[in-house]
């Protein structure tokens, strides 16, 4: 089956492994990547990636690993041994974390992307406050994404609206995955720093994570490759 060259990234955030196999079976594998989620894999476990890396998708296992460094290097050894597209860890688990997983994926036999997560794109000033950090989302999305570059990680997630300043500071090849796209015609929904795909992109964002506009959609591929056609014409 031919590369999936979009940059975008389904959300397959549903509550049992049957609904999410059924909304796989109607998007093509050449046109998106999808991710699996806590509650997917919880429910569904390493079967339900085994199904859809059979089926041709780039899988993105979305499980943020934040534990003792042994710990979530196993973790991140599992997950590539599954055959995973993308991987991700939770950059506040310090740098001994993020670098003991970077050496597990560089031992594996299969190395998927690893990402580290910054900071929640549902957190806002008073949820960063009342967790220690400043309150201000970008220095601790700065600060973060900086020390998982540090340590050798391939990217960072983060928020579109930090795109631009990460990409200016952390160059080109380090890749931004940003959730909390919504292409302007769909429900905000409880994200609160969303951006157009079109505007992610612009902004430097490498790949779109997109949930509810295409899995609540009455047609999901007719919604995918509507947001595929705003990408390439580049409108806002």
């Amino acid at each position: 089956m031919a590369e999936c060259t979009t940059p975008i990234i389904v959300a397959l955030d549903f509550h049992t492994p049957e609904m999410a196999l059924d909304l796989a079976a109607e998007l093509d594998p050449r046109l998106c990547r999808v991710k699996v989620g806590k509650e997917l894999f919880t429910r569904g476990g390493p079967a339900m990636v085994d199904k859809l890396v059979a089926r041709g998708f780039d899988v993105f296992l979305d499980l943020k690993f934040h534990d003792i460094p042994n710990t979530v290097a196993q973790a991140v050894t599992a997950a590539a041994d599954l055959g995973v597209w993308m991987v991700n860890v939770h950059a506040l688990g310090g740098p001994t974390m993020l670098a003991a997983a970077r050496e597990a994926v560089d031992r594996a036999s299969h190395h998927p992307q690893l990402i580290a997560v910054t900071i929640l794109t549902s957190m806002g000033e008073a949820d960063l406050q009342a967790v220690g950090l400043a309150p201000d989302p970008m220095v601790n999305v700065l600060r973060l994404a900086r020390l998982a570059r540090e340590k050798g990680l391939d990217g960072a997630v983060c928020s579109a609206r930090e795109a631009a300043t990460l990409r200016a500071e952390l160059g080109e090849g380090f890749k931004l995955v940003t959730p909390g796209i919504r292409p302007a015609w769909a429900e905000k929904g409880d994200q609160t720093r969303i951006m157009t795909p079109a505007q992610a992109r612009a902004a430097g964002s490498d790949y779109l994570v997109v949930g509810r506009p295409v899995t609540r959609a009455h047609d999901p591929l007719q919604a995918l490759e509507a947001i595929l056609a705003e990408l390439a014409e580049g409108s806002v």
